[in-house]
């Protein structure tokens, strides 16, 4: 199955990405693509797509990445809702013991 995805690029402390078609198989680290469909400098704050190519490889059934997602949901490439990235919050132990003990 191809995705696109970001594929860190740069320095150590200086993080740039580009946003890659890869297969979802390849690791993000494993440097194989079939296309680079754009760039991403958060330091900048430079967010550069190639919309035109994004939306073929969608149309030809490729998935985007939960964080290439949002970017494209809030620069309206496509429309939905953003997902969340972010893990949810596990209870602590205190947590656990504090509702056990009610």
């Amino acid at each position: 199955m191809l995705k696109i995805r970001l594929q860190r690029i740069g320095r150590k402390n200086d993080p740039s990405f580009r946003v890659v078609l890869t297969d979802s198989k390849n690791s993000t680290k494993s440097g194989k693509f079939l296309e680079i469909v754009g760039i991403y400098n958060p330091k900048a704050g430079v967010t550069n797509f190639n919309t035109e190519r994004i939306k073929y490889w969608l149309s030809k059934g490729a998935k985007l990445s939960d964080t290439i997602h949002n970017f494209l949901v809030h620069r309206k490439v496509i429309e939905g809702k953003k997902v969340n990235v972010l893990p949810k919050k596990k209870p602590t132990k205190k947590r656990k013991e504090l509702k056990a003990k009610k």
